[in-house]
């Protein structure tokens, strides 16, 4: 909890010169005073959207920086190894993949970053209520608040388990007597705050000026998938299915599976009928090595790690679009195996060592390489940014937390994988990549999440929560009963009251 009490302390003060950096090449010199500095902040609509912006801007974390959700949660599965350039390469990765993680080799940021939206939101939350603007946007705001610490809470117990409850601001005395709360308190936090937000957030969004913003269906999709994650199926289902509506048309949210799958990956395709969450991503933040990871950038950097290592292009005719990279999430025989004859193979997967055969391209083989890239988020020349800042860091492609063939899937898991509904959501993801059905199914629910989402960040979760993880991941040394769970980072334990989780 050392990390946390910097944090605390320096809070609104770096989130505003965050947010300067941000949006402007002058840097605002603040002298951190502590909550006085905090009293004196949030006083107009304008200063409370600005805090409210830096309550989002932690769900970046999905694909910015290098210690970004995506490639650590790929890592750690069966479709994905590490790769990069050696077994050293990216330690914090190498050591989730091959489950030789402990308190020191686990990053601090998958603890810290989720904690500092949380105390970002806490002290938006205790400041709103004196704010002076309208009560129908402090509502909003309100709702938008709890929506985000809903999802941050439920990062950081899916990951740690064992967590601290904060659910507002904390003295500096007070930092180092915290202690961890029972799951089942934080899970039922999550449920209040996103049950609470629902009601006071829009149904839809004017996308031109609020694309990114949470919306009633992003909350009721979190809010399912929380409590399928608990069990409660009935529950989820009946979020869910709020949410998806009748499979294969527009529900009451205005979602819609995208007619053609490769379109989800088009790179100006943001804010899609099928997007429920999603991650902006910007070339235009200038962001460079000096700030990168901080939070001050904007770029995808998925994108530059996922890239092929070495990477040259042919000069010829038969040259790609593709960009190098680090090398890292290559794809492995399994995945590749998996998807081979599926629709949705050529949008998921590029074979570089055929191409590199075909001459059209050569490459640095990574670290455990297999010849097979994730095409979803591969870097492109087309996309490569000419502003300032360095090239590799400002790849603009968005990815998405949330979308609706991922929550068509959930749904038909939370009704048991049987019965004529979860059917027709199978069907539906199953037609729109004009494959025909298959009897529903666990297993064939379980199996079209793999294909349809894979590389996205969801295999590793979906093999821990159904127990799968042990025997699937047994030859990467998976260990049940300890390595569902990450190890507390050993700077958030030392002189604090918490506990290391079992095992570690």
């Amino acid at each position: 909890m050392k990390n946390l009490k910097h944090k605390m302390s320096l809070g609104i003060a770096l989130t505003i010169i965050m947010l300067m950096v941000s949006c402007s090449e002058d840097f605002l010199e603040v002298e951190p005073k502590g909550t006085a500095l905090e009293e004196n902040y949030y006083t107009n609509e304008a200063e409370a959207y600005s805090g409210l912006v830096a309550v989002y801007d932690v769900i970046g974390k999905q694909s910015r920086g290098f210690e970004n959700m995506i490639a650590l949660l790929n890592s750690g599965s069966d479709d994905h190894y590490t790769g990069g350039g050696s077994s050293s390469d990216g330690s914090q990765l190498q050591v989730f993949s091959n489950y030789t993680i402990s308190e020191s080799t686990v990053a601090t940021s998958y603890w810290s970053d989720f904690y500092q939206g949380v105390f970002r939101a806490n002290t938006l939350l205790t400041k709103l209520p004196d704010v002076d603007m309208s009560d129908a946007t402090k509502a909003r705001f309100t709702a938008e608040t709890k929506a985000l610490r809903a999802i941050y809470y439920f990062e950081l117990v899916r990951l740690f388990k064992n967590i601290p409850l904060i659910t507002s601001p904390l003295g500096t005395d007070e930092i180092y007597s915290v202690t961890q709360a029972d799951p089942s308190d934080v899970y039922a936090q999550i449920e209040t705050d996103l049950l609470e937000a629902i009601p006071n957030l829009p149904v839809t969004l004017d996308i031109a000026n609020e694309g990114g913003r949470l919306t009633q269906g992003a909350a009721k999709a979190i809010l399912g998938k929380v409590y399928l994650y608990q069990g409660k199926n009935s529950e989820a289902a009946s979020q869910l299915a709020d949410v998806n509506g009748t499979p294969g048309a527009t529900s009451a949210f205005g979602y819609k599976l995208l007619d053609n799958f490769s379109d989800l990956w088009v790179i100006n395709n943001t804010y899609n009928t099928e997007s429920i969450i999603e991650v902006a991503h910007t070339d235009k933040s200038n962001a460079d090595w000096g700030f990168w990871g901080s939070g001050a950038d904007e770029g995808n950097s998925l994108a530059q790690m996922i890239g092929p290592r070495g990477f040259v292009n042919s000069s010829g005719a038969a040259a790609t679009d593709y960009a190098g990279g680090w090398g890292f999430n290559v794809i492995t025989q399994s995945l590749y195996d998996a998807l081979n004859g599926d629709p949705r193979f050529d949008e998921t997967i590029v074979d570089m060592q055929a191409l590199a055969d075909a001459g059209q391209i050569e490459y640095e083989p990574s670290y455990q390489n297999t010849g097979y890239f994730l095409k979803k988020f591969l870097p492109m020349t087309s996309d490569r940014s000419t502003g300032g800042g360095a090239t590799e860091l400002n790849y603009k492609q968005h990815t998405y937390m949330m979308r609706l063939a991922d929550t068509y899937l959930l749904e038909a898991e939370a009704l048991g994988g049987t019965g004529a509904r979860a059917q027709a959501l199978l069907d539906a993801v199953r037609a729109r990549v004009g494959l025909p059905s298959v009897p529903v199914s666990m297993d064939a629910i379980m199996n079209e999440r793999r294909l349809e989402l894979a590389g996205e960040g969801h295999r590793w979760y979906d093999l821990v929560r159904t127990a799968r993880a042990a025997s699937v991941l047994a030859d990467r040394g998976f260990v049940a009963g300890k390595n569902e769970i990450l190890p507390i980072p050993l700077p958030e334990l030392e002189n604090t009251l918490l506990v290391q989780n079992p095992n570690y």
